[in-house]
């Protein structure tokens, strides 16, 4: 790891949990500038040794997110399920895997965390049901033709003997998005064939939806996360239209179709859906918040983010811009625009547990295919690990300067790299074996954190992990970060401590007369922040240094590096 010094006047002693900022209804909009923390139960915390993260594990580390300073968590899917697709196959939306633990460990957990000043935000996936579900259990019995069957997409296959599937559409994770089942009908299922996709015409599954809602709002949970938000509502009426060239799973051809009209992506009729929500959540004091998984463009997910829907959306542009100063000041200005326009704030995120963690994806070579590079070990090309934590550093705290809220994924503030090189035989993201061992998948950004510098699973839990850990993950550890100068956890500490101190408005003004390579904006709240994406040192402009992502070099602020300023 490189060492990466910063301003010592910027590091007060970790503030006590009680000293987080309060966040309760008197503060409704905490949501517009908060820093929320994705946890992956799965791979966060393992308190009974079995392997697998659970809820009392996160919660004996809550501890960690209160030091480190952010506002809120979000927990991945934590429900009962097969891990067909690592939870997102969920088989009842309104309990607890046995495996993670119970509902009074969930409650154990939000007590906890609003003890500690910390927000709940849990994940609500709309588009589909575990095939395991009770519903597509008795649809399976039930037969063609049942009403049983009205909850999900049921069709008569094509063909003499309809053997053929009924459209040509195609899944996400590869191949027919059709599955056939022994009396012969076929099912749709944009994901997974163990996730089937529930039909949102039926009043059933409005009903079971807002049932959930107002079920994790009870309890205490302060938002949601809604998964693949653009995909509930789908046109099925007779006949269905096959999509020739645009028939791929992924969401490439919405362009390809006027806006609101492809058969199953970003239809119009999906915001009756989120109106309908809105008045759920709003019903709650504090109001719900929600923020939409929606992989549209960018006008479109404005419309998810309107106050009378879910209120944000998250901002995958940003996450798939290059290490380039033009681009990413043409998306920050078009993401700040369209969230000013809906009346939201911005959204910024960086790694996910759907992508190749930014510790390695902002290093590798322009037009570097993700998927070959995974199939080779992460090898062609091989990655410059101290290169890449320098420039993710520097790309974080030019996120966490932005107007807006920023989610940040577990591991990041370890400076976590991508596990590229684990092998076949473990993997389990459902991509590999659908693809025909085609493409990897996203187990690697998935691999279980370390938190000790020793034991089988570097302090992930008793035991081993599901996911293997590499040795160098002992040197990540949160033991060998904890209280170290230079240490990624110890910049994260100290830049979310003085972002909420400097913190306030939601807009910024860009400096016009910059080096090549260097974005440099103001927020009108008094500071500046300017990033150096050249390959040589620049000038800082004048002001007082609050916080580097690296050391300076002779006083001028060196390449993948940025600065703080205060006017």
């Amino acid at each position: 790891m490189t060492d990466r010094p910063i301003a010592p006047d910027a590091r007060p002693p970790h503030p006590a949990p009680d000293a987080t900022p309060d966040l309760s209804s008197r503060n409704p909009d905490w949501w517009r500038q908060a820093v929320v923390y994705q946890v992956y139960p799965r791979s966060f915390a393992d308190a009974d040794g079995d392997g697998l993260g659970d809820l009392r594990g996160v919660t004996r580390r809550l501890t960690h997110l209160a030091t480190l300073g952010v506002d809120a968590l979000w927990l991945s899917p934590f429900y009962p399920s097969e891990l067909a697709d690592g939870g997102y196959d969920v088989a009842d939306p309104r309990d607890v895997d046995p495996r993670l633990g119970t509902l009074d460990d969930f409650d154990a957990l939000v007590r906890e965390a609003h003890r500690l000043g910390l927000k709940v935000i849990v994940d609500i996936v709309p588009n589909h049901t575990s095939h395991r579900h009770v519903w597509f259990q008795e649809a399976l019995r039930a037969g063609p033709g049942s009403p049983a069957r009205d909850r999900y997409v049921f069709r008569d296959g094509r063909g003499e003997r309809g053997e053929l599937p009924p459209t040509d559409w195609q899944s996400v994770f590869g191949g027919s998005a059709w599955q056939r089942v022994p009396d012969g009908q076929w099912y749709l299922h944009l994901f997974a064939a163990e996730q089937p996709d529930l039909d949102w015409g039926h009043r059933d599954v409005r009903d079971d939806h807002r049932a959930t809602l107002r079920f994790w709002s009870d309890r205490g949970v302060d938002g949601f996360r809604i998964d693949v938000a653009h995909a509930l509502a789908k046109d099925l009426s007779e006949p269905l239209r096959d999509l020739g060239a645009h028939a791929s799973g992924g969401e490439a051809a919405l362009a390809d179709f006027p806006p609101g009209t492809h058969p199953f992506y970003d239809r119009d009729e999906v915001h009756e859906i989120y109106r309908d929500w809105r008045k759920i959540l709003d019903a709650y004091s504090p109001p719900r918040t929600a923020v939409a998984e929606a992989w549209v463009p960018d006008a479109r997910r404005a419309l998810y983010a309107r106050p009378d829907e879910l209120g944000q959306a998250f901002n995958f542009e940003y996450l798939q811009t290059p290490w380039d100063a033009a681009a990413l000041r043409q998306v920050i200005t078009g993401s700040l625009a369209t969230a000013h326009a809906a009346g939201a704030s911005a959204t910024w995120v960086l790694s996910n547990h759907d992508v190749i963690r930014h510790a390695t994806r902002l290093v590798l070579p322009p037009g570097t295919d993700d998927n070959a590079w995974l199939l080779s070990g992460g090898h062609a090309p091989a990655v410059d690990p101290d290169a890449g934590l320098r420039r993710a550093c520097a790309a974080t705290l030019l996120m966490l300067a932005l107007p807006g809220s920023a989610y940040v994924y577990q591991g990041e503030e370890l400076g976590l790299p991508e596990v590229a090189d684990l092998p076949t035989e473990v993997l389990q993201d459902p991509i590999w074996e659908q693809t025909g061992h085609v493409r990897k998948g996203r187990d690697g950004c998935r691999v279980p954190l370390p938190w000790t510098t020793t034991g089988p699973s570097y302090g992930f839990g008793a035991a081993g992990a599901w996911l293997p850990q590499p040795p160098a993950f002992a040197a990540y550890a949160v033991e060998a970060q904890d209280g170290v100068e230079g240490s990624t956890l110890e910049l994260y500490r100290t830049a979310l401590r003085l972002r909420r101190k400097l913190l306030d408005g939601e807009s910024l003004t860009w400096a016009e007369e910059t080096p090549a390579g260097v974005l440099q904006f103001d927020r009108g709240d008094g500071w500046r922040c300017v990033t150096n994406l050249s390959p040589d040192p620049v000038t800082l402009p004048a002001g007082e240094v609050l916080l580097t992502s690296a050391p300076l070099q002779d006083g001028r602020l060196g390449p993948d590096t940025t600065a703080w300023l205060g006017h």
